[in-house]
């Protein structure tokens, strides 16, 4: 569950050493539990988008209180935790229990798209049709292999069938790939919206606040916080966000760390 919320938009190579220290602190639920949130937060680190810890936090508070400290197997109990969504859930199911779901994410559906539909792209998510795209797939299959089906769909969109310079040479479903055998034409359906950037956003300005806030022990003043950032107006608009989302508070001495 962990390593799922971490990884949620942020590389493997920038997740794993904070998954070895998070894990190494706080191995059980219970154990995150009894931290603060201001605790998670801090050791979240510069992950990016903090609510994720929070978010965590409140799911371990969930599962020590209604679980007996133990992350559910049932997909309704799952997704009634803070923070896990309909993906999140799946993946704790099939890959921490063993249960087979059709798990999609970004390589999953171009995998499908490229293997099954012959498109180089899959387009805008659907998350139905995709759950569906995949579960056709998998279902012929042993409830074992639909499990192990699961995590090589995911490992060979991440490795094999990338989204710029697929490896299709390596790929072993390269002579059933009905985009390789269509002559790998060009994707001309709708366009994923894209990410938008991150420099000058007020992403930015809400990190470089949490940053400052994670390295104090006591309240920052106001008036440091704002030398922070060239924009007063965006550094009040993202301060503004992380006190609504509960992710800092304002106190007499100045902003803190949410506990």
């Amino acid at each position: 569950m962990v390593s799922e919320v971490m990884l949620q938009q942020t590389p493997v190579a920038r997740v794993e050493p904070v998954w070895h220290e998070w894990m190494a602190r706080w191995p059980t639920a219970p154990d995150l539990a009894s931290s603060s949130q201001a605790d998670a937060v801090s050791a979240w680190g510069r992950l990016g988008y903090p609510r994720r810890a929070m978010r965590l936090h409140q799911a371990a508070t969930a599962i020590s209180q209604n679980h007996h400290g133990q992350v559910p197997q049932d997909l309704d109990a799952l997704l009634s935790l803070p923070g896990i969504g309909d993906y999140t859930a799946r993946a704790i199911r099939t890959f921490a229990f063993g249960i087979p779901e059709p798990v999609v994410d970004t390589n999953v559906r171009r995998v499908i798209a490229r293997a099954i539909g012959g498109q180089a792209e899959a387009g805008p998510p659907r998350t139905t049709a995709d759950r569906e795209a995949v579960w056709e797939a998998l279902s012929p299959q042993s409830a074992d292999t639909q499990v192990q089906g699961a995590k090589a769909l995911m490992e060979l969109g991440a490795i094999v069938c990338t989204a710029r310079t697929p490896h299709c040479e390596q790929c072993p479903l390269r002579d059933a790939c009905a985009w390789r055998l269509a002559g790998y034409p060009a994707y001309e359906g709708t366009k994923a919206p894209r990410q938008a950037r991150f420099e000058g956003s007020d992403r930015q300005v809400r990190g470089i606040i949490l940053r400052e806030l994670r390295h104090s022990d006591t309240p920052v003043p106001e008036g440091f916080l704002i030398t922070l950032w060239h924009d007063p107006a965006q550094y009040e608009r993202a301060l503004e966000s992380l006190l609504q989302d509960g992710l800092a508070v304002r106190e007499a001495e100045g902003i803190a760390l949410a506990l």
